[in-house]
């Protein structure tokens, strides 16, 4: 008997359970997930990879441990800066289990740099990139145009930095006209409504010059100006684009693309478009430099022409000019004297043409050529007249001998041509046999006839 007998106790063993990897791994995350499901954790990025869906994957560590974190593409667009490898951050997420690996990792959902702040982050790392492409040399900057006729201005149609502008356009030269692209200039939609509105101008080619304004405010509100989409689109911009963002302590990642920074919206309106009283009094600047540039020079080459004219060799070409003028006069005068002489005689011979055609009578001579044409016209009708006689008393006795020589006239005498079967003519008894069929050419007519008998 056993003790447990022997004190009057039974125990029922336990039932053993066993599980599946996969179930175990399920159960252990979910108590995991249940107990640290919002923690916030400190570390180093390491192993940084950004995947081609969007998704980041990187290892956060510190001097003893390290655990794998992983950033999903809905949270990884909302970050302001890059994470980079040897960065210390701060991450704020969910642990939870890899059940294909069973690893434990974080799933993190926001992320901030630690010490400087995310936006700042974000800046150095943008401006870092597009200056080594070259997008803020001054070689690739476009000149503003002086007095532009047409200025395109990018902002929200309620800030006041616009009414800002506008008045100082006002005032230092109406006669610009300006066209607003309404845009918001803060929050998310900001960057992309600026972008479209900078594309607008270049498409429609309706302005001169490009202005992207915003009053001031923090750094938050300027973020919208800090997207690389569009520095990029301001980069490319064929039309002069002026940056006037903030006040003139702030810096935007456009005012080193731009083709020009002005430190606050109204200092752009004074630099795109200068006073009509300061151009008026540049031209009239220019004007009197001009006027006495023009006097100095008009003094000088009348001093140079007054010392080459006094020149002996200028007297030697003035001696030539004139003998040649002589010579022409002369040339000129014998070539007059040559066409009078030339039209007189064509003037007599003229005369004497018109005498001779005045006195010469046409019908005289035409009733002569009449009359000889008559006398020529009776000569040939008798000859030809003649000549037919004589042709037909000819063709008279050719006929009469012809007729005395033709076969058929002998046939009128009782005679016939005989012809076999074939069509030739027969001369010859021995050429046809009994019974033959012959065909004799009368004076009139034609037989046939069959052959009975025939005699040598």
């Amino acid at each position: 008997m056993s003790a447990s007998d022997q004190l009057g106790l039974s125990f029922t063993p336990a039932a053993r359970r066993t599980w599946t990897v996969r179930a175990l791994v399920a159960a252990v995350r979910t108590h995991v997930e249940r107990e640290y499901s919002d923690i916030w954790v400190e570390g180093e990025i390491s192993n940084f990879r950004a995947h081609e869906s969007g998704h980041l994957y990187f290892t956060l560590k510190d001097e003893d441990a390290q655990i794998r974190v992983v950033m999903f593409r809905s949270s990884a667009r909302l970050l302001r800066f890059r994470p980079e490898n040897g960065m210390q951050v701060v991450a704020r997420g969910r642990v939870t289990i890899y059940e294909d690996r069973g690893e434990l990792q974080i799933s993190v959902e926001y992320l901030e740099p630690k010490g400087a702040g995310a936006l700042q982050i974000a800046f150095e790392q943008l401006k870092a990139k597009l200056e080594a492409e070259g997008l803020f040399e001054a070689a690739r900057k476009k000149p503003v145009p002086a007095l532009p006729q047409r200025i395109g201005i990018v902002t929200s149609p309620q800030a006041a930095a616009l009414r800002d502008i506008l008045n100082i356009l006002r005032r230092r030269h109406h006669g610009a006209n300006v066209v607003i692209y309404p845009a918001q200039v803060q929050g998310e939609a900001a960057a992309l409504e600026v972008s479209a509105g900078v594309r607008h101008f270049n498409k429609a080619r309706s302005v001169d010059v490009i202005i992207v304004a915003r009053g001031g405010g923090s750094a938050e509100d300027l973020a919208a100006f800090n997207h690389e989409g569009l520095a990029r689109v301001i980069a490319t911009s064929e039309i002069p684009v002026i940056s006037a963002i903030g006040h003139e302590t702030d810096v935007t990642i456009i005012d080193f693309v731009a083709d020009l920074r002005a430190p606050t919206p109204s200092a752009a309106a004074e630099l795109v478009i200068r006073s009509r009283q300061e151009i008026e009094e540049q031209a009239s600047g220019l004007r009197g430099r001009l006027e006495k540039a023009m006097r100095y020079r008009l003094l000088m080459a009348r001093q140079s022409l007054t010392e080459l004219a006094q020149h002996r060799a200028f007297a030697r070409i003035t001696d030539v000019i004139h003998r040649r003028g002589q010579r022409l006069d002369e040339l000129r005068h014998r070539l007059e004297q040559a066409q009078r002489g030339i039209l007189e005689k064509r003037r007599r011979q003229f005369e004497t043409l018109s005498a001779a055609v005045r006195h010469y009578d046409v019908r005289r001579v035409l009733a002569g050529v009449r009359k000889d044409l008559g006398a020529q016209q009776t000569a040939l009708v008798s000859a030809c007249r003649n000549l037919l006689l004589e042709r037909r008393v000819r063709v008279e006795r050719m006929e009469t001998a012809l007729q005395a020589l033709s076969p058929l006239a002998i046939l009128e005498r009782g005679y016939a041509l005989v012809f076999d079967a074939s069509g030739k003519l027969l001369k010859d008894a021995r050429k046809v046999k009994t019974g033959d069929e012959i065909s004799a050419r009368l004076a009139k007519g034609t037989v046939q006839a069959e052959v009975k008998g025939k005699t040598k």
